[in-house]
């Protein structure tokens, strides 16, 4: 497995692993609905263009195959975190998450947060992050709970 930088050319690629793992990982914590609405078929390609293309995030891939991505903003933001739904609990996520926490360091943050699904909740406490607040999102007239987790990283 080897990290890199985000490419425009990888939007397609990292559209159809978050469609996919949300379809099928996010299943075990949401109704078909949820997830329906969460990853809609009818996501306009070039508003996920120009999200990855702001977000710039980094890559796990392993022999060219796109094994996950994730990404840390400048305030310390992690808006996006997907592992496939087929490399799940096989170190992809960790390689994800010890990167972030370089990238933070490199940043000079003092603290890390995401609005993190209910699936995703048990693999963020395993990091250090503790849950600020539960929520409730509506998307596309689907209610998703979910919560917001934050790192402390100024005892660093």
């Amino acid at each position: 497995m080897h990290l890199r930088g985000y490419q425009p050319e990888d939007a397609p690629a990292l559209w159809r692993l978050f469609f996919d793992t949300v379809r099928r990982v996010n299943r075990r914590d949401y109704s078909a609905a949820q997830v329906e609405a969460w990853a809609s078929e009818d996501i306009d390609p070039l508003d996920w263009q120009a999200l990855l293309d702001h977000n710039r995030p980094f890559i796990v891939e392993q022999s060219g195959r796109i094994l996950g991505y994730a990404d840390v903003q400048p305030d310390g933001l992690i808006d996006h975190f997907f592992c496939h739904w087929q490399a799940q609990g096989k170190g992809v996520g960790t390689r994800l998450m010890v990167h972030i926490e370089l990238q933070a360091q490199r940043l000079d943050l003092n603290a890390l947060h995401a609005h993190v699904s209910l699936t995703a909740e048990p693999f963020f406490k395993r990091f250090g992050f503790e849950v600020v607040k539960r929520e409730v999102v509506q998307v596309r007239g689907q209610s998703l709970p979910r919560c917001l987790m934050r790192k402390d990283l100024s005892s660093k």
